[in-house]
């Protein structure tokens, strides 16, 4: 059998098509299909705007330069994510700290929120911006984040890379109800594709203008930017030290055609989801936790390893699973135990939930095209070895 990885791209002839009439047309970059995907994101999130950037590590980037952090802030976020959901305040030259998950969801919590913002008022160091990770496709508990940011005056910018499609409390993901800032990944893995990508999305005009002048080198033809009058219509002003962060109209074609198919996408994820919850309860795994305010994009499908109960390691189960062409994953090795950021003091121990949660962890196969013949062989070879 062919192997099976943990995440595919679904690519229809539909999809070929709309890049094809692209790469015959007039703009393969900074043409009108960049819009259009921005205004059908937008309108499918229910947000004002949406800023397609290159990726999400791009997006991140920008949102953080618009809401203003720099030297000196602090910027908090989960260490259970990809490192990008850190790396983008330190590109700022700010200072990133986490806060613990919630053992259940495995996403950042609200809990453990309140109490590292109590100590942090008391010693003068509140976080600028709080980045909560939507892990999974699982929205955090953003009303609770957004209550805190309120008494205690931090920004949110929601990291939803695994989360289109999601709704929290029957409103979508990326709404930015409870946030300042939303951030989408559109790498094939995800749910929809533009090959490589991303977009911030935001109801804030203000917010809508920066980003759309820092993604492009700073730079603004616009009238009302500019800091005197247009000398025609060549003309052009840096306003800003800006990125080139921008995406093309090949890319926005895939990713315009890709979210016509979106809810069919999640739909598919979800009965692959209870699927394997009905087929695995009876092994010795814990199985994904769902809160019933949420309706996850289900990007992932990790399960807990009964580590205790069985004879075997993680490691030897991963191995195992990976010799018999099953591509296994595991998500994530917590930020905080990465040698580039131990320099900055944090160790094993700090974060005891997201180390838990890290060390029994594996990802199992989820993607839209996964056969039946190919869930049943991973059923089949994961109850070998587990029993």
């Amino acid at each position: 059998m062919k192997p099976i990885p943990y995440g595919h791209q679904s690519i229809s002839e539909e999809d070929i098509k709309a890049v094809a009439e692209v790469l015959r047309s007039d703009w393969l970059t900074q043409g009108p299909m960049i819009d259009r995907f921005e205004k059908a994101v937008a309108e499918y999130c229910g947000a004002n705007h949406g800023v397609a950037v290159c990726n999400a590590t791009a997006a991140l980037h920008l949102a953080c330069l618009v809401l203003g952090v720099g030297k000196g802030d602090y910027v908090w976020t989960s260490p259970n994510t990809f490192l990008a959901s850190a790396n983008c305040a330190l590109y700022c030259g700010a200072k990133i700290d986490f806060v613990d998950i919630d053992p259940k969801t495995y996403n950042l919590s609200a809990a453990e929120l309140t109490k590292k913002l109590e100590i942090a008022a008391r010693n003068n160091q509140l976080p600028k911006v709080v980045i909560p990770v939507h892990f999974a496709g699982q929205s955090c508990d953003m009303r609770a984040i957004k209550s805190l940011a309120d008494q205690y005056g931090f920004k949110i910018i929601e990291d939803a890379s695994h989360a289109i499609g999601g709704s929290y409390y029957n409103e979508k993901i990326g709404s930015c109800k409870y946030s300042d800032m939303t951030v989408f990944s559109f790498h094939p893995v995800k749910i929809i594709t533009t090959g490589e990508g991303g977009m911030v999305m935001t109801n804030i005009q203000e917010y809508y203008d920066k980003l759309k002048i820092l993604r492009s080198h700073g730079m603004t033809r616009e009238q009302r930017f500019m800091q005197n009058e247009s000398e025609g219509a060549w003309y052009y002003q840096q306003i800003a030290l800006g990125h080139n962060y921008r995406l093309t109209d090949i890319q926005c074609a895939l990713g315009l055609s890709q979210l016509k198919r979106i809810d069919e996408f999640i739909n598919k994820r979800h009965e692959l989801a209870k699927r394997y919850n009905e087929t695995l309860k009876d092994l010795p795994i814990i199985l994904p936790f769902q809160e019933s305010y949420s309706y996850s994009a289900f990007h992932l499908y990790v399960i807990q390893l009964k580590l205790e109960q069985l004879k075997k390691t993680r490691r030897q189960v991963f191995d195992r699973l990976r010799a018999t062409g099953i591509g296994v994953n595991v998500h994530y090795i917590p930020v905080h135990l990465q040698p580039y950021y131990c320099q900055f003091g944090f160790e094993v121990g700090d974060f005891p939930e997201a180390e838990k949660y890290y060390y029994s962890a594996l990802t199992l196969p989820l993607y839209y095209d996964l056969t039946d013949v190919q869930f049943n062989y991973i059923i089949d070879i994961l109850a070998r070895v587990l029993l």
